[in-house]
């Protein structure tokens, strides 16, 4: 059978990353450019597109599926992306008719919360699932939800927002503007925060947390800290696995999925922070939904899941 191949680009701050991929999920190809050294989108995008054609002539490929591009404010309807605060080109922009003034291929665009969702399903621990939520701890929430295998967008394409969910009514102060978002409970910033609350909270506790300057401390720390069997890191650890476990129960009665997969840093912990997640999912967990939902950890690559994400996009349609 002759493979197919499509191309994920994935656009951060500093670089972004080009693969060539292809349908079993092997990335034969990876190209990166500077993001941060472009000042025109147009400039940009050719660029992007001159080293999509040499990764196709390398490959000695005629065609590809298409371009999916992983991007800041990704609007999948409209095929654009917003110059968000950390890129050097602002406003919005519609990718697909400035590629096609170099290249004739179809381009499709997502924020990378819904890009590694559906990379999950196409590439990871979700094939075969048409039904799954992707829930993305980093510095933030991020989450996509997958309903009889689309990716839910909503009226805005911004559909998918759980990290914004509230789950503590006037708790901490989020960078949206609201209070008690679930981000800045679980993220590895609200782990972090609850880590110097705690230790505000426990002067007795001498333990390797109170060791580190409260500037260097991070959510990794107190995972190698709970791992270790620090008594306030597993506390502060079961503090965010019981909100997060509660957040994903109620996920689940809007869209009662096959699987919710966890990846991020601080879910590198294992299972001082899975442990108690899966206890407060199973909790809360409707009874409807009791026995038919999975909690699994991502089973993308760190170093691939970006890209895999965006040329996942390609096949939403």
């Amino acid at each position: 059978m002759a493979h197919t191949y499509s191309i994920g680009v994935d656009i951060g701050g500093t670089n972004t990353d080009i693969g060539l991929v292809r349908e079993d999920g092997k990335i034969v190809t990876r190209r990166n450019i500077p993001t941060n050294k472009y000042f025109d989108i147009e400039v940009y995008l050719k660029d992007i597109t001159d080293l999509v054609k040499d990764m196709m002539k390398e490959n000695e490929l005629d065609k590809i599926d298409g371009i999916g591009i992983c991007a800041p404010n990704g609007n999948s309807y409209k095929c654009t992306f917003s110059g968000a605060t950390n890129l050097n080109f602002k406003g919005d922009f519609n990718v697909q008719e400035i590629v096609s003034k170099y290249m004739d291929v179809p381009v499709y665009v997502s924020n990378d919360a819904n890009a590694a969702a559906f990379g999950e399903m196409i590439y990871g621990g979700g094939k075969g699932m048409k039904h799954l939520i992707m829930f993305t701890l980093g510095t933030g929430v991020g989450t996509g939800i997958i309903v009889d295998g689309k990716l839910l967008l909503g009226a805005t394409g911004g559909a998918g927002e759980l990290g914004h969910s509230i789950v503590i009514p006037g708790g901490r102060q989020c960078g949206c503007g609201l209070k008690g978002c679930l981000e800045t409970y679980t993220s590895a910033t609200g782990i972090r925060r609850t880590a110097l609350e705690m230790l505000e909270n426990n002067p007795s506790y001498d333990g390797v947390l109170s060791k580190i300057p409260a500037e260097e401390l991070t959510s990794k720390a107190v995972g190698d800290a709970a791992n270790a069997g620090d008594p306030l890191a597993l506390k502060i650890f079961e503090e965010t696995g019981n909100i997060l476990g509660l957040a994903m129960a109620n996920a689940c009665s809007f869209s009662s999925p096959e699987a919710v997969f966890l990846m991020g840093g601080p879910v590198k912990a294992g299972d001082v922070l899975l442990n108690p997640v899966r206890k407060s999912f199973a909790e809360n967990l409707l009874f409807v939904y009791k026995g038919s939902v999975d909690v699994r950890v991502s089973e993308l690559p760190d170093n691939d899941v970006a890209i895999l994400g965006a040329a996942a996009v390609c096949k939403m349609n």
